[in-house]
């Protein structure tokens, strides 16, 4: 294997502590909030001796990524395939590639993760008391109840209300995002989302349209070679709320979770993020990226043979 100096994002959401014990350095104060292993032209990998990764691999079509939140992300979607194109022919988006993602959990990893079943989502507006956005839902479904909370057709201040009252985590995160967030409309749609608490080594999938956030929690991520973000809110960047309920999937996620399997299939890219255990035997099917647990990164060849001597982290197809 190859070693790989990939780049740290100090992003403000980042958790200070993760990333440096990762590396094993001492925090410095700052949020360090991702590690980018790759070769997008935002933050390109190198070579131990200097030489940009692409020399060996090309443009590589995945962006592999360690992210440790210590603060919620803003609620954000991503553009399809055709959109991406289009949004990047028109000057909207700065990547014409679409940005399909997973993230396998490295510790506790607590988010909201796609639509939430109608019914589901039902029980609990009525439970909370948030009546007029649960009649849209019942009447028109979870896209048009989206655009009700996005177009403040529906009052957010007295489904925050109802939620101080509540007792359950969807309705305790309204309160504390609408702490940090006051009249961001985002804050009410997170009640349309699942929310998730992952164990390590669960992952949830994120295919375009997918409404999400982390909220906190450290893991693995893989994803499609594109930083194309649509964000609604939950931010202090920029937000484009026509954009987002473009490209945003109403469509209801009965599954969220993937099990902890070892394996985690990106199929829009035709890759997999695999965990590997010491004493495995893995051989290379293309370029591929290799990560451990203590900060270190290598390439491996197409058809180099990798027997780790701990857990690692594979992109392989």
């Amino acid at each position: 294997m190859i070693p790989v100096v990939g780049a740290v994002q100090h992003y403000a959401w980042g958790d200070p502590e993760f990333l440096p014990r990762w590396f094993g350095v001492e925090p410095d104060g700052r949020p360090w909030a991702e590690w980018w292993l790759g070769t997008h032209p935002a933050a390109p990998s190198h070579l131990s001796d200097g030489r940009p990764l692409a020399d060996l691999t090309g443009p590589l079509p995945y962006l592999l990524k360690v992210l440790a939140a210590g603060e919620p992300l803003s609620l954000q979607t991503h553009p399809n395939a055709d959109q991406a194109r289009r949004g990047h022919a028109e000057g909207r988006y700065p990547d014409p590639n679409p940005k399909p993602e997973l993230l396998c959990a490295l510790t506790d990893v607590e988010a909201f993760c796609g639509i939430r079943p109608v019914a589901a989502t039902l029980d609990l507006l009525e439970s909370i008391g948030a009546t007029v956005l649960a009649e849209v839902l019942r009447t028109r479904g979870p896209g048009a109840a989206l655009e009700a909370i996005y177009r403040r057709h529906v009052a957010a201040d007295d489904v925050v209300a109802a939620c101080r009252a509540a007792s359950n985590a969807p309705a305790a995160w309204v309160v504390e995002l609408d702490r940090r967030h006051p009249g961001d409309p985002s804050v009410v749609a997170t009640l349309l989302l699942n929310h998730v608490t992952l164990q390590p080594g669960e992952a949830i999938r994120l295919s375009a349209g997918n409404l999400h956030s982390y909220l906190r929690g450290a893991g693995v991520e893989l994803m499609g070679a594109s930083d194309n973000v649509v964000r609604g809110g939950l931010t202090a960047k920029h937000v484009d709320v026509d954009d987002l309920l473009a490209v945003v999937d109403p469509t209801p996620l009965v599954t969220p979770v993937l099990p902890d399997t070892g394996r985690y299939e990106l199929p829009e890219l035709g890759i997999a993020l695999v965990r590997l255990e010491a004493g495995a035997h893995h051989r290379s099917r293309g370029h591929e990226l290799v990560i451990d647990t203590h900060g270190g990164a290598w390439y491996l060849p197409p058809g180099e043979v990798l027997e780790p001597v701990a857990r690692v982290f594979v992109v392989s197809s």
